[in-house]
């Protein structure tokens, strides 16, 4: 499976999560497929920096993208936040803070350096309210520091999801949706394994324009006709 179709596979499961909140306005069955989408982009950006010819254009694009697309973001998430106080960073930005955790890892001579920064830099991602938080960066450095390990890859994906739901299963009194909820966070380690390390289609700049144009459709397709 090359790069080209897991990034086909998250762009879906991305849209119809997001279809979800808007035809419905709150959490449906349509959520659980989405949670196939932010692994695997989280894993991009993990084989992005291996292969990446500039880091720097790298960053750049993602901090650009991030910026742009942070008012579509917002008036989609208005669509099923009431709560005009609450507000987040999109997932471009949780992206570009994974991104610059692998960067700024591998330049610390001292791993154990490191790894600090790898979590100051996980709080700050939650401290700042972005997408995923430092859930979502921690899942991105994983998948860099055991990238020769799959085994260990494999095991660290698989406790971090278990750890991030385990909280919301304990409180919600063992509730089945967050079961099925890890099961479809679980689901796309599957198609990681997959990977075969071809590129495939370049897609890149159809993957960054695509987020913030569907997240304005969607929201005026909602306020038009819903």
């Amino acid at each position: 499976m090359s790069s080209f179709v897991l990034k086909i596979i998250a762009l879906i499961s991305m849209f119809i999560d997001h279809l979800g909140y808007t035809l419905y306005q709150k959490f449906s069955n349509f959520n659980y497929i989405g949670r196939i989408a932010f692994p695997i982009f989280a894993f991009q950006i993990s084989e992005g920096y291996k292969h990446t010819h500039s880091k720097k254009n790298y960053l750049i694009n993602l901090l650009t993208f991030a910026i742009i697309s942070q008012i579509p973001f917002t008036l989609f998430r208005s669509i099923f936040v009431n709560n005009s106080s609450s507000f987040s960073l999109n997932i471009f930005f949780t992206l570009l803070i994974g991104l610059i955790a692998i960067i700024g890892f591998e330049a610390c001579k001292n791993k154990w350096i490191g790894l600090l920064l790898v979590f100051g830099l996980s709080s700050t991602a939650n401290l700042l309210k972005m997408d995923y938080g430092y859930y979502g960066v921690l899942m991105i450095f994983l998948f860099h520091f055991f990238k020769e390990k799959k085994f260990l890859m494999n095991l660290s994906y698989c406790i971090l999801v278990f750890l991030h739901y385990l909280p919301n299963i304990i409180i919600s009194n063992f509730s089945y949706i967050y079961f099925i909820l890890l099961f479809f966070t679980l689901l796309p380690i599957i198609f990681i394994n997959m990977y075969n390390n071809e590129y495939g289609k370049n897609i890149k700049y159809f993957l960054y324009t695509f987020y913030p144009l569907h997240l304005i459709v969607l929201y005026l397709f909602n306020s038009l006709f819903i």
